[in-house]
């Protein structure tokens, strides 16, 4: 967050459509992959510049052009030439730090969402920004570092299986925010697990590291509201869109994709339900432990108040004090004590409170 507010700096006062690129280099180069298909043929390739794709224009296929690396600001410059793309549609792209959303601009549709990873060793939540710009018989997909999250579309396309290949670039769209969408459960169902440990630690183990845990799992579960709340909005948005671009037969998909949206959200809102539960019930475990602690000290202290008593009374030195002379006098103060003591403790343990 602070390279970005960094950045936003250094962009301040410029013109509106301007190529600056905000956010963290992920990769040292950035790469171009072209995708052609139809229902018969298919042609894969990578690509020098953007420029190399115009030809794919002109061809009857569906064009599929993923770009990884968005710190090369020349590339973009070509694609606001080819594709004829808005230059505050490129400027946005370029900046990482977007709300979800879609735009209908006529002649495409400027979609950008998050995708969510889980970094393997350390657990952390990484957020990539994956924009993706849907006209007619093409797709410009554009991510910050490479990913095996469209693997799989990648491969139905070379193997010609579903209806891929016989469908236009909107049914392309659909599969990669699907794709997006159900790594949101991975991600989540490996967070909830998480969150049971934690419930489960807090109730035999409550230490400061499990409520530390909390609280940054507290703060991945806003981060995450925040990346994913809006993906709702945004499927809903391409459903009741009147572009052409998207075929009646998609709206069917686009609403399975809703479904699993909305599912996504009440994941995330149960989890920080979890989370604050988990929250008070270490506080309440702690609690229980300090309370179990003053009980046991104020027991400690309530036995040794009569024995203060009489050891007080008769640690003074006042001449006519008949028990100071007496033969058996110190014995008989033992015996009273102990007497005293014994007493105490049989009615604190009917009573329970120990």
């Amino acid at each position: 967050m602070s390279r970005n507010r960094k950045s936003q700096r250094t962009k301040a006062g410029l013109p509106p459509g301007s190529l600056i690129h905000i956010g963290e280099k992920l990769v040292e180069y950035v790469s171009i992959n072209l995708i052609d298909y139809t229902e018969n043929s298919f042609t894969e390739r990578k690509v020098e510049s953007i420029e190399d794709c115009r030809e794919a224009l002109v061809t009857p296929s569906i064009s599929w052009i993923n770009m990884v690396g968005l710190h090369d600001v020349t590339q973009f410059q070509q694609i606001q030439d080819v594709f004829g793309i808005h230059p505050l549609v490129l400027e946005d792209i370029l900046s990482t730090a977007q709300r979800p959303r879609m735009e209908d601009y006529g002649d495409y549709i400027y979609i950008v969402l998050k995708m969510i990873y889980l970094e393997p060793e350390s657990h952390q939540i990484i957020s990539e920004q994956i924009s993706l710009i849907l006209g007619k018989d093409f797709l410009l997909s554009f991510q910050e570092s490479t990913g095996n999250t469209f693997n799989p579309i990648r491969d139905r396309i070379r193997t010609s299986k579903g209806r891929l290949r016989k469908s236009g670039a909107d049914y392309l769209a659909y599969c990669m925010l699907d794709a997006i969408v159900d790594n949101y459960f991975v991600v989540l169902e490996e967070i909830g697990e998480k969150i049971e440990d934690f419930q489960e630690q807090v109730i035999g183990n409550p230490s400061p590291e499990v409520l530390s845990s909390i609280h940054r799992a507290k703060r991945d579960m806003i981060h995450l509201r925040k990346a994913l709340w809006p993906v709702r909005e945004l499927v809903n948005g391409l459903q009741k869109t009147e572009s052409s671009l998207i075929e009646e037969s998609t709206d069917v998909f686009l609403r399975d994709v809703y479904e699993h949206s909305v599912q996504v959200i009440e994941s995330i809102e149960m989890m920080r339900d979890m989370l604050g539960s988990a929250l008070d019930i270490y506080l309440s475990s702690t609690s229980n432990r300090m309370n179990e602690v003053m009980r046991v000290l104020t027991v400690i202290s309530t036995l040794f108040i009569p024995l203060t008593f009489m050891v007080g009374i008769y640690g003074m030195n006042f001449e006519n004090m008949p028990e100071l002379k007496l033969k058996y006098g110190y014995e008989g103060l033992w015996v009273i004590m102990i007497l005293t003591v014994a007493v105490m403790i049989t009615f604190f343990r009917k009573r329970k409170w120990f």
